[in-house]
């Protein structure tokens, strides 16, 4: 499990008096204290603990960000972390999430401040360490996952621009799945990046099975790819209904029987490459929706 994965929960500062007093400082900007209950968090703004020492207390107006720790070592790790990073990149981050909670009317699960900093930092060190960066997923990021894309590519203007380091196209890829992954109820990078690919094999497997060229700015392709993120969500954590609606399939099955031989062709992709068996209710919307999609897309 990662740091970002450890159930660490972020106070929405509002003003609210809390005392606090230091119990170790890390730099000018990040502090371990703990308050009246003895609850030890890290705090972080800029300046809050400079010329600071320890039983001092923190100045309230200073504090952007307060972390509660859920271990007894999980503060010391927040900490490194937190000291590790550049107070203007866990700035920057903390611009771009409040940007993308506009841009998606969504809030962002907290992970995301201290993910989206770290992958931040890394890449431009990597940038200015002349490591090539490359995002295989790029371009089904880019289809698949529009509007995090959007915000992830002013992400980068804003990087630039408070920074002076150009970061490449793959990265606006990266970014956006990182924002992405933040609007999945804690689902896993690793897990956001095996949605994106179940959802580019299928788009694949319905694409040359009718031979069609799909129109991406189409009502009936975006329902069909929200369908399957979704679904792919559902799949990796094991939350497929397992109902059985023999007539709705029966019926779908005789009415598309075209979109039922394309849909036994993803069954069977999903079952041999993660053990996935779909019901028959599932296999009835895919039918639906590969049907809908497929009498409304030009041929190749």
């Amino acid at each position: 499990m990662s740091l970002f994965d450890s159930g660490f929960f972020m106070i929405k500062f509002e003003g609210k008096v809390i005392i606090m007093k230091i119990l170790k400082v890390f730099n000018n900007n990040v502090a371990l204290t703990k308050d009246l209950n003895s609850t030890e968090m890290v705090v972080m703004g800029k300046g809050l603990a400079f010329q600071k020492k320890v039983g001092d207390e923190i100045d309230e107006d200073k504090v952007q960000k307060v972390f509660v720790s859920p271990s007894e070592n999980f503060a010391a790790k927040l900490s490194e972390l937190l000291n590790e990073i550049p107070y203007e990149i866990m700035s920057i981050s903390k611009d771009i999430i409040e940007l993308a909670e506009r841009e998606l009317h969504t809030e962002l699960n907290d992970s995301l401040y201290l993910s989206l900093s770290d992958h931040i930092h890394f890449a431009i060190t990597r940038i200015k360490n002349d490591i090539p960066i490359k995002n295989a997923l790029m371009w089904e990021v880019k289809k698949f996952y529009k509007a995090e894309y959007h915000v992830a590519r002013i992400a980068l203007g804003l990087i630039k621009e408070r920074t002076g380091m150009e970061l490449p196209e793959d990265e606006v890829a990266s970014i956006a799945l990182h924002i992405f992954n933040a609007r999945q109820d804690n689902t896993g990078l690793e897990e956001t990046v095996t949605m994106t690919n179940i959802v580019k094999d299928v788009t694949n497997i319905v694409k040359y099975h009718y031979g069609i060229d799909f129109n991406e700015e189409s009502v009936n392709y975006s329902r069909f790819v929200t369908h399957l993120r979704y679904f792919a969500y559902r799949m990796l954590r094991g939350e497929i209904n397992d109902e059985h609606n023999d007539a709705l399939y029966n019926q779908v099955k005789r009415q598309y029987s075209e979109a039922y031989k394309c849909t036994m062709k993803v069954a069977d992709y999903l079952e041999k490459e993660y053990s996935m068996k779909m019901t028959k209710d599932e296999l009835a919307y895919f039918m639906i929706h590969i049907h809908r999609v497929s009498i409304r897309e030009k041929r190749i």
